[in-house]
């Protein structure tokens, strides 16, 4: 549990931070995909488990992993063990590496949605921040096209927020 709350807690003080790091970019995309239909707190708090488990988050490792690897990964007990998400991990490498081909890098690709800045929208209360934006489903449709998976707007949304793309600040914000 205590190792759970740590990782969180990078999560917590990474989120929002604008990041151009490949690296950091995937392990961020993924704990997207695993958090799909699960909180974004289990998914975070899973990050040590995915550094161990795909490679140091190593993209050409995680590109290159086989079926025998994958399944082994699906009997480990800490890790989320949903087969497709873990398919998807090793698909969305493959394509982060296409993208690198192309862009010189996935930081390229993904930033060239918000115009190389975070794009900073401010709101007045917090219930008017939405789930999703058309920046996102924008980023979500070209992702797919290129062979990505687990890449819907709302996934997109809360990735490029954790990466600093987006920034969503709440004026009236309650101290507790």
């Amino acid at each position: 549990m205590k190792a759970e709350r740590s990782a969180y807690q990078w999560y917590q003080e990474q989120w929002g931070i604008p990041t151009t790091d490949d690296q950091q970019l995937f392990l961020l995309l993924t704990i997207g995909t695993f958090q799909a239909g699960l909180s974004w707190k289990l998914a975070a708090s899973k990050r040590e488990v995915f550094l161990e488990n795909f490679h140091g988050m190593n993209i050409k490792k995680v590109a290159a992993m086989l079926p025998d690897e994958l399944e082994k990964l699906s009997q480990d007990p800490e890790m989320i063990r949903n087969p497709r998400k873990i398919q998807a991990t090793v698909t969305n490498a493959r394509a982060i590496l296409a993208v690198q081909q192309e862009f010189g890098s996935f930081s390229n690709f993904l930033w060239s949605f918000v115009d190389n800045r975070p794009q900073v929208t401010i709101y007045e209360e917090r219930y008017e921040v939405p789930t999703r934006s058309d920046t996102a489903t924008r980023a979500a449709k070209e992702l797919k096209k290129r062979g990505f998976s687990f890449v819907g707007p709302v996934i997109m949304y809360m990735f490029m927020k954790a990466a600093g793309m987006i920034q969503d600040c709440v004026l009236n914000q309650e101290i507790t």
